[in-house]
């Protein structure tokens, strides 16, 4: 029988980290007691270092969010969904095509290539309709706060930017400052 709660939060790791990642386990602990599960994509689970291409990264995201909503029983639009880099990208992209859900927890948000502003990853924007939280470091060459800012509006959802000052795309040292803006985004939400 499925434990009843209200909502749930699905997370999933950058591309060179797995579901072990310190800042995923820090989220985990705090937000206690709203269940909180980190996934690992195929490719880790295989013992692989390189990405699957996004197809096969967004079927396990779909996998895994409808095993969690049946494991804690809340209705699939109560699911919060993200993680760090790659992993919340294909969360957003995953829900941009229609999963249902309560919102997008994005860490670092990989918006371009390192030094590539050219190639944006922002086709899928305009089709999010759900709250999004953006967590990110104020020096990240995966996109500077001004582009983040900017090509966010696109998205239909409330948008929610939270800057860490001088921190890089790793977010070193930052768990702290994660778990709090997330806790007070979940706060917030409707």
């Amino acid at each position: 029988m499925p434990k009843k709660t209200s909502s749930a939060l699905l997370l999933f790791p950058g591309a060179g980290s797995g579901r072990s990642h310190p800042s995923l386990v820090a989220i985990e602990e705090a937000l206690a007691p709203l269940p909180v599960e980190r996934a690992d994509f195929d490719y880790r689970r295989e013992g692989r270092r390189a990405p699957d291409r996004a197809p096969k990264l967004m079927a396990r995201v779909r996998t895994e969010a409808e095993a969690l909503v049946e494991r804690t029983g809340i209705a699939p639009d109560r699911l919060l969904l993200g993680g760090r880099s790659m992993g919340g990208r294909m969360c957003s992209m995953v829900v941009a095509e229609g999963l249902p859900a309560r919102g997008l927890v994005l860490i670092a948000y990989p918006l371009h290539p390192p030094g590539r502003p050219d190639k944006l990853r922002i086709e899928h924007l305009p089709d999010i309709r759900v709250p999004c939280l953006f967590v990110s470091g104020t020096r990240d060459p995966f996109g500077t706060p001004d582009e983040m800012e900017s090509h966010t509006k696109a998205i239909a959802g409330p948008v929610t930017h939270v800057w860490i000052d001088g921190a890089r795309h790793e977010l070193k040292n930052a768990d702290g400052a994660i778990v709090a803006a997330i806790q007070e985004w979940l706060a917030n939400l409707p």
